[in-house]
């Protein structure tokens, strides 16, 4: 009798939480799935985990502090490590799953959204994982460039996007269903542009009283979400001047939810937007702050997404192009490669030899460097006397190194080496 394969997924955010659950639903039914939240600074609510695990068949997760963590590897000794973490985790984790497993396991990783443009971080961040799962033959194409131009070992492989399982209720009255602005912590980033962004919605509410606009936020105060949030919209909106219509909301919860009988989506840059277009929901990817990385929306280039406040202002919303689709997110499931991957790199752990991989980067301190990306990743939840010493050491050549990296870049001389 074949032993199930007994897997182990590790979330830390909302988003995380949300991507992984998803993800680990997806493996075989005969593998044995566990879902754990390691105790970090932006642990998501018991409404955000609700919101997060709708998708998924997994139950909900035990938070643990990394040395209960390790622990439970230790019992578990899991066949593969899902680690959907952000990713100056990843690495604080991997040392603590190596350390508690005796035969290593398979370590897979990803990006929970749109991943477009590939960055040298995601990269980096996650050097040591088998395997990189990404949701878009492009995704897989500039990744696989980038890290062969960084000299990083990586095996990619193509997933469908997890979120893209949710079913859309029968809505004969879409022209009337909500419109839902998927918010987003990072952009746009500045206090005047969203100020500009709920102007926009309210002039839409006002010229569409018979439907609601929603804010639909990942967090709602109090609660911490994946990326730091400096200007929410629930406060601005309180800020409104004139304040916003009766029929322009601000809400949390599930987005598969509110998509499930929405009129329409609109965003800025928002992986909602590929989950809207899933179910056939129409959707205005907003480009009055232009389409750059910084805006995380080059993805929608040629996508028939993109449009301005006054295609809002006018209810024009929008369906793609169909040769985007099948680049972006919408190939054939039959192409989906990462469970027969993650299956090979499994049967190559059960022939024997399957050593762990080497960082490229950030190894510079020793043992001082280790404490350190620890206190940094898990702030408070890090009570070791070696982390506090770290974080105080490393502090000021950080503030230094980040500093020069500014100027040079100011000065066209490139970056130095990455060494965060």
């Amino acid at each position: 009798m074949t032993t199930a394969v007994r897997v182990v997924a590790i979330a830390d955010s909302d988003s995380y939480v949300k991507w992984g659950a998803s993800l680990a639903s997806q493996m075989p039914s005969g593998w044995d799935v566990s879902l754990v939240v390691v105790a970090n600074p932006v642990l998501p609510s018991a409404e955000q985990l609700d919101a997060a695990l709708r998708e998924s068949t997994l139950g909900a997760p035990a938070v643990l502090d990394l040395a209960a963590l390790a622990q439970w590897v230790r019992d578990i000794q899991p066949d593969v490590v899902l680690l959907s973490l952000r990713g100056p985790l990843i690495k604080v984790v991997v040392r603590a799953v190596l350390g508690a497993a005796i035969k290593r396991p398979v370590l897979i990783s990803g990006l929970p959204g749109i991943s477009i443009p590939a960055t040298r971080r995601a990269v980096a961040h996650r050097a040591q994982v088998d395997l990189f799962v990404l949701h878009s033959k492009r995704e897989v194409r500039e990744f696989t460039a980038l890290a062969a131009e960084m000299q990083v070992e990586h095996r990619f492989a193509l997933a469908t996007l997890p979120f893209m399982t949710a079913s859309r209720e029968d809505d004969a009255a879409r022209a009337n269903g909500d419109v839902i602005f998927a918010a987003q912590a990072k952009v746009p980033i500045e206090r005047e542009e969203r100020l500009a962004l709920l102007d926009w919605l309210a002039e839409a509410a006002r010229a569409f009283p018979h439907r609601r606009v929603v804010v639909k936020v990942r967090a709602l105060p109090g609660e911490q979400q994946t990326h730091a949030e400096q200007y929410d919209f629930g406060t601005l909106m309180g800020e409104m001047d004139p304040p916003a219509p009766a029929n322009m909301v601000v809400a949390g919860g599930s987005m598969g939810v509110h998509l499930s009988t929405a009129g329409a989506l609109v965003t800025v840059s928002s992986t909602a937007a590929i989950e809207a277009v899933a179910l056939g929901v129409p959707v205005l990817v907003l480009n009055d702050f232009g389409v750059s990385r910084q805006m995380i929306n080059l993805v929608f280039e040629d996508s028939g997404l993109l449009g301005g406040s006054a295609d809002l202002l006018a209810g024009r919303f929008k369906t793609p192009n169909a040769e985007w689709l099948d680049d972006n997110y919408f190939h054939d499931g039959s192409e989906d490669n990462w469970i027969a991957q993650a299956e090979e790199l499994l049967a190559v752990r059960a022939a024997g030899d399957f050593p762990a991989k080497s960082l490229t980067q950030g190894l510079l301190g020793g043992v001082v460097r280790r404490a350190w990306d620890r206190k940094r990743a898990l702030g408070h939840y890090d009570r070791s006397v070696s982390g506090r010493v770290a974080l105080v050491a490393g502090t000021v050549p950080l503030y230094a190194l980040r500093s020069t990296r500014k100027i040079r870049r100011q000065l066209g001389l490139g970056a130095t080496k990455d060494l965060a």
